[in-house]
């Protein structure tokens, strides 16, 4: 497999081999209860109504009106793109594929009566129920997101952290924290880490010079954990000055008021707190059961061929995205590859077609990549692609593993990876959410 950045940029991932099936002559549809509008639902929708004609009755329940994209948004810190031009609502897409939208958060999930709660009251039943939730956050003692901002969900947090930001002059520190792995988005703390120094230096000459501010990033994991070449060459070449980096540093609790962190090696009192805790599916999974299996029931197993729960009980319930447990990584490239298998596997099960046959478990593949930011005008990129290790067997037993051949990452960074950056993203937004 040649990897190229042409390829990269078109790579909003399909499923090999599709099969399309015709419409179901039928009074009663199969209804489809998605909960979620991310990355994964709203894929997951698009192309369940495309491919599945009028088998099926889909309604998406996101307690928002529109998705904030996560993708891209490290460039609203910096002024380069407004908010507004990551925000997709969710009514026009419905619109012209044909589904029900409902701003409503799911409460509680029902496995045994098929059956969701709504948190304004009332309740869905469902033939399939396809979770794609996103993330939740782990608690950490004194921690208020209201105050010192994560900026790991696109939006409000997003534009709180960039006013604080505002406020950073000469001499002053910044400290962001990284979470364990697994967590959103693997190499998008370094971007921002990249983006805060460029930030810094830039506060330093307007103020016509001075002592520039710091950027302290304290990680909790041993190493950097996605292009690490590239991450490590740009601190030091880069942002020498500007960025120090301590690994193998968690955060044990914050002060929220006086923001400030402690952690395993010390406390830090910068001007600008950014803690980004670790991850988890959320407590509607894990309070369903559905996280039951996998590692200290922080996501939740799936059969990667569909991404139907392998929990006994959960029938005809999908997880997708950053819940999911396959051990691919959690980012709205890989979402959008993960919802379109679970979506043809839905319409194959609905058409009493076999979903694990050999010539299909040989087309199970996913694509991750991204394109990360380092500075106002330069980025770099990565990809890869998993495929569905058949040698499992075809009960599911198999699992999503990377293609060696198959990972590309770029050699530092460039002008022009960053101008087809935003190529890239259009692509991976149009395919999700128009």
């Amino acid at each position: 497999m040649t990897i190229s950045r042409r390829n990269l940029i078109r790579g909003a991932s399909g499923l090999a081999g599709l099969s399309l099936i015709g419409p179901l002559h039928a009074q009663d549809r199969h209804h489809v209860v998605v909960v979620g509008g991310g990355f994964g639902g709203s894929t997951l929708a698009r192309y369940l109504a495309l491919w599945g004609g009028n088998r099926f009755r889909i309604t998406l329940v996101d307690p928002r009106e529109s998705h904030a994209s996560c993708v891209m948004s490290n460039l609203v810190l910096t002024g380069a793109l407004d908010l507004g031009q990551l925000s997709f609502a969710h009514a026009p897409l419905a619109d012209r594929f044909g589904f029900e939208t409902r701003v409503d958060a799911v409460s509680r999930i029902h496995l045994d009566r098929k059956r969701v709660d709504l948190s304004k009251g009332g309740s869905l039943g469902y033939d399939s129920l396809v979770l794609a939730p996103g993330i939740e956050f782990d608690a950490i003692e004194g921690y208020d997101a209201d105050k010192v901002p994560h900026a790991w969900n696109a939006g409000e947090q997003t534009l709180l952290l960039k006013q604080q930001l505002d406020e950073v002059g000469p001499g002053d520190q910044i400290v962001l924290t990284i979470p364990k792995a697994p967590y959103r988005c693997p190499p998008g703390p370094y971007e921002r880490a990249c983006l805060l120094a460029a930030l810094a230096r830039e506060k330093t000459l307007s103020a016509g010079g001075g002592l520039a501010p710091k950027v302290l990033v304290l990680d909790a994991n041993d190493r950097i954990q996605a292009e690490e070449a590239t991450f490590t060459a740009a601190f030091s070449d880069l942002y020498g000055d500007i960025i120090e980096y301590r690994p193998s540093e968690e955060v044990l609790s914050v002060d929220s008021d006086a923001r400030s962190v402690t952690t395993s090696l010390g406390t830090y009192f910068p001007k600008v707190l950014n803690v980004i805790p670790n991850h988890r599916a959320p407590a509607l999974l894990r309070d369903a059961g559905l996280t039951q299996g996998s590692s200290e029931a922080r996501w939740a197993p799936v059969d990667p061929v569909t991404y139907e729960s392998t929990v006994p009980g959960a029938d005809d319930v999908y997880v997708i995205g950053d819940a999911q447990a396959t051990g691919q990584p959690k980012s709205g490239h890989m979402a959008n590859a993960q919802a379109k298998v679970c979506a043809d596997a839905i319409v194959r099960k609905n058409a009493g077609l076999m979903t694990h046959t050999q010539e299909r478990l040989l087309n199970i593949t996913t694509n991750s990549a991204c394109f990360s930011p380092v500075s106002f005008d330069e980025a770099s990129w990565l990809t890869a692609v998993f495929r569905y290790n058949i040698s499992g067997g075809a009960s599911g037993s198999g699992a999503m593993e990377l293609v060696p051949e198959s990972f590309g990452a770029s050699e530092g960074w460039s002008r022009e990876n960053y101008r087809e950056m935003f190529t890239w993203a259009s692509n991976l937004f149009s395919d999700t959410f128009v």
